[in-house]
């Protein structure tokens, strides 16, 4: 359908370290590989999506949520006739500079590094990308292709302006044309990450008995699909309900994008450097779907993010990572001794140390340290 506009794999521009390895597969295939195979990506899976990931086996963490953004980045994908590998690629290393304990742990972060660079999760995954694995004799970082390191800096937006702490560093040695718009693949793993939080936050809130149905259903969209699935299904059960409502909800998103997608891309004349020059994202919902995104992120916001049992554990958790930062700062040789051999600045190696910490790990070091 719209292969013209594919990521080509056999036309990319390259890795910014040459590597002479013997490999069948494509670079965007390789790329995929190396982000599940690195330490930071098995990591996810013991790192806070929303809830405490050691409250129960069945809240989502970063590396189930991971897996299911890149899951539905494929499907989109393989619909419009794009590259799934680079679409997959972005989506399984979108969030990989998140730090323990979710969004409380990176703003906890960021007022400790305020004078040093500041912190942001997308700055920190580029940062883990190119900087801070170490896989290789002769330089750090996954040296991924330059598609999927666009893709995953770029795909919350472009920038003008005002760029982040390592962001600035890399891009002067690796041009990643920061103010064009992302291949659509990119753009593809974006709005997958606006999908599946959309929907699975709304059923670990409703596991973690935060909302419930009936609250769920002051969303228009919601209420309409619940009310289409007990007209067909009589008996149905709560669980067995809140299954088939997100499920039909992901479907209805997915086919409103393609749909939407399809019609923007039908214009004559799109070619690549027309999406990278065009001045918003060709990968979008219809304007109706877009409201219902917005009502639901609303009340996710109201109903599940703020919601004061989440509250009171965010404040734990923040206070966690900030007296492990001081801890670091007062005690350098308490760090382990390969992070301490880096010619980077101490107040980044700690935030680079803790970062990169699981909930479990940094939870047991604290209470080892203060408990």
């Amino acid at each position: 359908m719209f292969k013209h506009l594919a990521a080509n794999p056999d036309n990319s521009k390259g890795r910014l370290y040459n590597e002479n390895d013997i490999d069948l597969r494509n670079p965007f295939e390789r790329d995929r590989a190396r982000v599940i195979h690195s330490n930071s990506f098995r990591k996810l899976k013991y790192k806070t999506q929303v809830f405490i990931e050691s409250e129960s086996d069945y809240f989502r963490t970063r590396l189930t949520h991971s897996l299911e953004v890149a899951q539905i980045s494929r499907s989109i994908c393989r619909l419009l006739h794009l590259n799934e590998d680079l679409g997959e690629t972005v989506a399984l290393a979108h969030d990989l500079g998140h730090p323990p304990f979710g969004h409380s742990g990176e703003d906890a972060l960021n007022e400790l590094m305020q004078n040093f660079g500041e912190f942001d999760h997308n700055d920190q995954t580029l940062r883990i990308l190119t900087s801070v694995e170490k896989r290789h004799p002769y330089f750090d970082g996954l040296n991924l292709t330059w598609e999927s390191l666009e893709g995953i800096v770029k795909h919350n937006g472009i920038f003008e302006k005002n760029l982040s702490y390592h962001l600035n560093n890399y891009n002067q040695k690796h041009d990643l044309k920061l103010a064009s718009q992302p291949l659509l693949e990119s753009q593809i793993a974006s709005i997958s990450d606006d999908i599946a939080y959309n929907n699975h936050d709304i059923e670990d809130a409703i596991r973690a008995n935060l909302i419930n149905l009936n609250e769920l259903s002051e969303i228009i969209f919601f209420k309409n699909i619940i009310l289409e699935l007990q007209d067909q299904y009589k008996n149905i059960s709560d669980k067995q309900l809140l299954y088939q409502v997100l499920r039909n909800s992901m479907s209805k998103m997915i086919n409103d994008i393609f749909n939407t997608t399809s019609m923007n891309l039908n214009k004559k004349n799109i070619s690549i450097n027309y999406i990278q020059n065009h001045n918003s994202y060709l990968v979008t919902y219809s304007n109706d779907m877009l409201k219902n995104c917005n009502s639901i992120k609303e009340f996710l916001n109201i109903y599940v993010y703020n919601h004061k049992k989440l509250l009171d554990k965010k404040n734990y958790s923040k206070n966690v990572v900030q007296k492990l930062f001081l801890y670091f700062k007062n005690n350098n040789d308490k760090l382990p001794n390969d992070w301490l051999v880096q010619n980077t600045e101490i107040e980044r190696l700690i935030c680079d140390y803790i970062s990169g910490m699981t909930d479990r790990f940094a939870l047991n070091l604290y209470k080892e340290i203060y408990e």
